[in-house]
Formats: C-alpha cells, sequence, structure tokens
C-alpha cells in the first residue's frame, strides 16, 4: 500500500486529490496537512511513503517543509505542487531533494501515474518545468563562466561539461542532472569522471567546492 500526505492550503486541491488518488486499490492518503509545518510533522507520525507538497503555503512553506523532510526522512518521496514554474523554485526544490514537481491541472489519471513514477523511482519534470529551468541553465553559462580565467587554470570545459558543472555545483544529484538536460544517468555520470579527471579529484564534494570557488572567482 501506497502511503499519502498531500499538503496545500486550499481544501478543495486537498480533497480533489485524496478522492482521486483514494480510488486506487493500492493508494492510501494518511493525512491531509494545510501547511508545510504540519506537512512535515505528518511526515514523522505518519511515515508516508511520498508527500504532494504545494509550493507556497501559510506558516511554512513547501521548499522549508521539503528540507526538513529530506535532512530527517531522506527515504522519503517529495513532489512538489504548483501552478506555475517560478525558475527559483524549481532550482530551490531540486537542489533540495525534490523528487519532482506535479502540476495541479493534471488529469486524475497522470496524477495517478505521476505518483507510481515518482515511487518507482524516476525524477518527474514536466515539459513546462524542464523548459524553465533548461533556459535558466543557458542564462547562467554566459554569465558565470570567463573562457580567460579557467585558461589561466589550465581548464578547458566543453559546452555540455560546463552546463553539468554548474548543475553538481548547485548539489545536483546525477539523476536531477540527466532530468535537467534531457540525458541519461550513465551519460551523466561518464561526463562528471571526465570532468572530475581534468580537475584532478574524484570526490564529489571537493569538486563541487573547488568549481564553486572558480566560478565565484568568474563572477568578479
Amino acid at each position: 500500500m501506497i502511503r499519502i500526505v498531500i499538503a496545500d492550503d486550499q481544501r478543495l486541491m486537498r480533497e480533489g486529490l485524496q478522492t482521486i488518488l483514494q480510488l486506487e486499490e493500492d493508494m492510501d492518503v494518511v493525512f491531509n496537512a494545510e501547511n508545510g509545518r504540519e506537512a512535515y510533522e505528518a511526515a514523522g507520525r505518519c511515515r508516508p511513503h511520498i508527500v504532494l507538497m504545494d509550493v507556497k503555503m501559510p506558516v511554512m512553506d513547501g521548499v522549508e517543509a521539503l528540507k526538513l523532510i529530506k535532512r530527517d526522512y531522506p527515504h522519503i518521496v517529495v513532489l512538489m505542487l504548483t501552478t506555475f514554474a517560478e525558475e527559483k523554485i524549481i532550482v530551490d526544490a531540486l537542489a533540495s531533494g525534490a523528487n519532482g514537481f506535479l502540476l495541479k491541472d493534471f488529469a486524475a489519471d497522470r496524477v495517478v501515474r505521476t505518483v507510481r513514477d515518482a515511487i518507482a523511482g524516476e525524477l518527474l519534470l514536466p515539459p513546462l518545468v524542464a523548459a524553465k529551468l533548461a533556459a535558466r541553465v543557458a542564462s547562467q553559462i554566459a554569465y558565470d563562466f570567463d573562457e580567460a580565467k579557467l585558461s589561466g587554470q589550465g581548464l578547458v570545459f566543453t559546452d555540455r561539461e560546463r552546463k553539468i558543472i554548474l548543475l553538481l555545483v548547485e548539489g545536483y544529484t546525477n539523476k536531477q542532472i540527466a532530468a535537467t538536460l534531457f540525458m541519461s544517468e550513465g551519460t551523466v555520470r561518464n561526463y562528471v569522471s571526465v570532468i572530475y579527471g581534468k580537475i584532478g579529484t574524484n570526490d564529489r564534494r571537493a569538486a563541487a567546492d573547488w568549481l564553486k570557488e572558480l566560478l565565484l572567482r568568474a563572477r568578479l
């Protein structure tokens, strides 16, 4: 049985999602939360398999609640509920461990399918969300990288490597990078290995920290 917590400050949305999901024989909505604080508390008390988390809520917003859940209960899948696709929210949520996004205007069958796919381990990025994220990555590349300074360090990165670096330093996992750039996870791993080789480390945190410092200097 898939145990589900729904968090949304709109009662109609909570009850609508509950009605859709409770029709499935293997799904059980164990708690409806009105804000992020209630969602976080329900995660510890009810131990759901998945939380459907509205982005904007009173008391505590969805991204803050996501961070707490992923810190204390990292095995719980969290899908962000949204009616829009603000770039900052997308990046903040993914960097905080979100397993994907569920648009509120999805048809009932797609809501159910999205929940099942998330439980199966897929990162869910609807086309609208993926397009916004890709646009943000592209804009960062033009701003963050200074070829002269990179050359001064003896480093040359391809366009694809630079896209991956920008996501890597923001804390994205290989799975999140793959979904963002429409690549397979295996291909991302290969690129990351090449990047590690160029900078002389195979430790992800050390690589991210080193590259972040280089990018911060490039902004000056």
